[in-house]
């Protein structure tokens, strides 16, 4: 493989994207039916970090927000009245998410929202897919072993002791954030060491390491070499050549 594939894959940006939206229609098989996004936050990452470069947004619905919805994430039809509406957005968030990995936790949720917006402005903009390859980090979760029951960003956070103190309501950027580094904990190779030995190779290392059974000899100097260790010091010392003394 060349340097130049390399350095290319090592540039290869992923971004970790949540949304908040009006509600969910619990009543239709399509979810988004009847309902909104009203935030978008997306985490770039590249070289497996997060560049701090995000991409944030609150969006002006045209339907009210469900109170079930607004106990989650805590944003209000009062808030969002000054905020701009997608149309006024798609431009500035497709062109950060074009050409990338789209990271998401429950990915259907969140894309489904997204195709239903960009539709809704122009059905000739086609799908997400068409645009970037999407990841389900849920449907990472469901094929890695020792995961817990309970696979929502939350629990996923804590089993890679990742701090979410700060997240009282669910906010899209936080999420997004937190997402990211679920991401990076679940997709960065081996995280515990469990090394398995036979009995008999168990029993050769508690003899190697048994260092109770050892003793050190000491060897202490002369009174010969440590004149001559003085004389020396000495001679140094008058010469000038040396810097600790």
């Amino acid at each position: 493989m060349s340097t130049r594939n390399n350095n290319s894959i090592c540039k290869k940006r992923l971004i970790a994207l949540d949304t908040e939206t009006t509600g969910i229609n619990k009543d239709s098989r399509v979810h988004y039916h009847g309902h909104r996004i009203i935030e978008i936050g997306a985490v770039e990452i590249i070289n497996r970090k997060r560049t701090g470069n995000n991409f944030h947004v609150y969006i002006k619905p045209d339907c009210n927000i469900h109170p079930d919805a607004i106990k989650i994430h805590g944003i209000t039809n009062e808030f969002l009245m000054n905020k701009p509406k997608y149309h006024d957005i798609h431009q500035e968030f497709l062109a950060f998410i074009k050409d990338t990995e789209l990271i998401a936790h429950n990915a259907p949720f969140d894309i489904g929202f997204i195709n239903q917006e960009f539709s809704m402005l122009n059905k000739k903009i086609g799908k997400i897919t068409d645009y970037c390859k999407v990841t389900d980090t849920l449907a990472i979760a469901k094929k890695t072993p020792n995961i817990p029951a309970k696979k929502n960003l939350d629990s996923l956070a804590k089993h890679y002791n990742i701090n979410i103190s700060s997240r009282v309501l669910h906010g899209a950027l936080l999420d997004a954030e937190i997402l990211a580094d679920v991401y990076l904990a679940m997709t960065g190779g081996q995280t515990s060491l469990n090394f398995k030995f036979s009995d008999s190779k168990k029993k050769q290392l508690m003899k190697t390491n048994d260092t109770k059974k050892r003793t050190l000899k000491i060897l202490f100097a002369t009174s010969n070499e440590i004149e001559e260790h003085e004389k020396r010091l000495t001679f140094l010392k008058k010469s000038g050549n040396c810097l600790w003394i």
